[in-house]
């Protein structure tokens, strides 16, 4: 699998690194998982729908975070990110703490995808 990394996604990382700072590991634990298994996991992830994005675009809602040491996997970060299966590549797009913001950025995804 090969992965890629938006500008705004490592944008993303560097500011969340700052507070959360095994973020980076998270983020390598993620990628080895999504190598095995790309497509979506109801109830860790699903497909967001309705973009009018030709390819898979997934959000990962439950991440377990070494950060979070005993809180579990519902206290974390939310990932989205796009699958193109023909190329056998997944492109990162965002990274968010749930608390910090509610929902993924429609735009950013549109304004890369479309």
């Amino acid at each position: 699998m090969i992965f890629e990394e938006l500008n705004e996604f490592k944008k993303d990382i560097k500011k969340l690194s700052k507070k959360f700072r095994t973020l980076s590991d998270d983020i390598s634990t993620i990628k080895k998982v999504l190598d095995i298994r790309p497509d979506e996991r109801p109830p860790f992830s699903y497909r967001i729908d309705g973009l009018g994005i030709k390819t898979c675009i997934i959000k990962i809602k439950k991440i377990a975070s070494k950060s979070f040491k005993g809180k579990g996997i519902n206290s974390g970060f939310r990932l989205i990110y796009a699958h193109f299966e023909e190329e056998n590549r997944i492109v990162l797009i965002e990274v968010y703490h749930k608390s910090v913001k509610e929902k993924e950025d429609k735009k950013r995804i549109q304004s890369n995808f479309i």
